[in-house]
Order: structure tokens, then C-alpha cells, then sequence
């Protein structure tokens, strides 16, 4: 019997999610599939108690159902929370990553403008504080804008620009805007140095959110999103190519 206590078990759990999430989101795991708990807990040498846990997690985000006499299935894609940041990173792991991206790149389109709006209109002066330090801090840090240091700050940025709308619904999406940043770094689709034009519009956003110009805010808003979501795809596609070339 496998015996885990403490940071061990935290550990083991984080391991073995992150290995069966992304192997239901890849296709490796099918639509379908009955998961056997032993087997699971045989695979990654853990035990059952892990495999319950990492399992009320999985389930909770819709790859998974568990049912009396039918035990544990792989649920379709659709039944997935498409919300949730761990999803969100186990799809941009994916195969299906351009794909991914271009969902996001839509979602974040109809929700950071208007927020960038309400937050002209709403902001207090600390956020405004904060969104200025974020676009220093991404000017700082512009020459490494695949780094830790350069996501910091524009996730700040983001997270802020969400708070400070005001909108409890918008704010909530924080995380899955951050998760889509991180995904650019993490998948190396983020370019060495970053773009001065889009620097300059985080920049505008901040500035016309301290203004109080909601028109000016949302327009440079868009367009940040905008730039993002072309240069993704165009990344994804050279680094697809580039794969390709390989195999």
C-alpha cells in the first residue's frame, strides 16, 4: 500500500492531474473511455486516495463522470468547463493549440474592450496607479518579453484592467486572460522583444482610463487584442511548420 502525507501528497495529486487532464484533453484518454481507479493508481504508482482526489477534481471540471455500477468515464469535450484555467492549459498543450487560441483571442475580444470602457468610467485612482506601474514594468522588461519577469507585468496589467471595470463577471475572468498570457510564454509564441507598438497601447489604455476617455480606452483595448491574436497565429502556424518540417 502507497502511503503519501503532506507536501507528498500535494505533490503526487498536482502530478498525476496534470498528467490524466491533459491526456483526456489531447484525445489520448478518449470520449468514452472507463478509467479503472486501480489502474490509475498502478500507472502513476500512487495511491487510491490520490487517485479519488485527483478524480473529484477531473470530475468537477467535466472530463469526468462517475456513476454507481458504471464507475469512471472520459466525457465528451463539450461537457468540459471550457472556462476553467487548468482546461484552458491543458488545451494550448494541446494539439489543437491554434484552434485553442483563436477561441480565446474571441472571448477576449468581447470582454477586455468593454472592460477597458467601464474602467474609464470606474477605476479608482490606485488602480490607475497600477495599471501605469504594469506598463512601465512591461517597457522595463520589453527586451525579454518571453520572460517571467515581462508576464508579471502585463498580467498585472490585464488583472487590473478586469478590476478596475468595476463588473464582478468581468473580474472573474482574470484568470483565464492570465492563463492565455502565460500559454504565449509557455509555448514560446511570445516574440524575444516585445512589439513597441503594443507596449505604446497598453500604455494609451492606461492613460485614457486615467482620463477618463471610455472611447479612447476601449478602441486602444481593441486593438491590443487585436495585435495579440495575430501575432499567436502567426507563431503557432511558423512553429507548426517548423514541427512539421522535422517529422
Amino acid at each position: 500500500m502507497v502511503v503519501e502525507a503532506g507536501a507528498d501528497f500535494l505533490q503526487l495529486h498536482d502530478s498525476v492531474l496534470e498528467k490524466l487532464g491533459r491526456n483526456i484533453v489531447d484525445g489520448t484518454v478518449p470520449a468514452g473511455t472507463r478509467i479503472s481507479a486501480d489502474d490509475v493508481a498502478t500507472r502513476f504508482e500512487v495511491s487510491r486516495t490520490v487517485v479519488r482526489e485527483v478524480v473529484r477534481v477531473l470530475e468537477s471540471l467535466g472530463l469526468l463522470t462517475v456513476r454507481r455500477r458504471v464507475g469512471i468515464t472520459v466525457l465528451d469535450s463539450s461537457q468540459w468547463n471550457s472556462l476553467d484555467p487548468l482546461v484552458i492549459r491543458w488545451q494550448l498543450a494541446g494539439p489543437n493549440r491554434a484552434a485553442q487560441l483563436a477561441i480565446l483571442s474571441e472571448l477576449r475580444s468581447g470582454i477586455e474592450p468593454l472592460a477597458a470602457r467601464l474602467a474609464a468610467q470606474r477605476a479608482t485612482p490606485e488602480q490607475c496607479g497600477q495599471l501605469t506601474a504594469a506598463v512601465i514594468g512591461m517597457s522595463a522588461t520589453s527586451r525579454a518579453a518571453n520572460s517571467d519577469a515581462y508576464l508579471a507585468h502585463d498580467s498585472d496589467f490585464h488583472r487590473t484592467l478586469l478590476a478596475a471595470s468595476g463588473n464582478p463577471m468581468l473580474r472573474s475572468m482574470s484568470e483565464i486572460v492570465v492563463e492565455v498570457l502565460a500559454g504565449r510564454t509557455r509555448h514560446a509564441l511570445m516574440p524575444h522583444q516585445a512589439d513597441p507598438e503594443a507596449i505604446r497601447l497598453h500604455g494609451v489604455v492606461a492613460s485614457s482610463i486615467q482620463a477618463g476617455d471610455a472611447h479612447a480606452a476601449e478602441r486602444a483595448m481593441e486593438q491590443i487584442v487585436a495585435e495579440s491574436s495575430t501575432a499567436m497565429t502567426a507563431t503557432s502556424a511558423t512553429s507548426t511548420s517548423t514541427e512539421s518540417d522535422r517529422t
